[in-house]
């Protein structure tokens, strides 16, 4: 079931200085922020359910666009909630709106601003043992939230003895990403299609 929600403007402010919060820390892409958002939004606030959130990235992460649109579908999702306590109507469309504003500045403005000043900086000073050494750095960061964020996913189901087709295509699909050069756009089709027969 979905939350129904009273949201005041200190907690709309809260949701902008979370996500901005995030927009720091998320190297690799905001997937890589995904595990703190369920805390926050999920397990702290409860503004969303866990299937809403689950729902926000598969269906994100399946469409055409950025990878950064799960990020707009949770403030969708969290306005939507909090219009179901004002009746609904036209105030749906408002605070579903203020809640994709909302996330999307949170998340956005603070990285893009680091990341304009930091790369430029960077590229001036490309040759320092510093600066090379901090791109060696990152990869195994990256690569663990990376982890992090697959892990939570898979235990958004918990019915294992029902799911295992889903740990295996996920194995099958980590093994052919790291081993082969199968472009990924035929794994998700194969993914789609499998998930469309009833498989997984």
């Amino acid at each position: 079931m979905n939350p129904v929600l009273n949201l005041s403007a200190a907690d709309w402010w809260s949701m902008f200085e979370h996500f901005a919060s995030l927009s720091l820390l998320a190297v690799g892409g905001a997937i890589t922020t995904a595990p703190d958002m369920h805390r926050y939004l999920v397990d702290e606030t409860h503004w969303l359910s866990d299937s809403q959130f689950t729902s926000s990235i598969a269906l994100a992460q399946s469409a055409p666009g950025p990878n950064i649109l799960f990020v707009a579908l949770m403030g969708w999702q969290v306005g939507m909630n909090a219009a179901a306590s004002q009746g609904g109507g036209w105030m749906s469309v408002g605070l579903a709106s203020l809640g994709v504003v909302v996330a999307m500045l949170g998340i956005m403005l603070p990285s893009s601003i680091l990341t304009y000043t930091a790369t430029r900086w960077a590229h001036q000073h490309r040759e320092m043992l510093g600066i090379r050494a901090f791109k060696s750095g990152m990869a195994p960061i990256v690569i663990a939230l990376l982890l992090a964020t697959s892990w939570l996913l898979t235990l958004s189901h918990n019915q294992p003895a029902r799911d295992w087709p889903l740990y295996v295509l996920t194995a099958v699909t980590t093994l052919v990403v790291w081993r082969t050069k199968v472009h990924m756009l035929w794994l998700i089709a194969a993914g789609a299609v499998l998930g469309g027969l009833g498989w997984v």
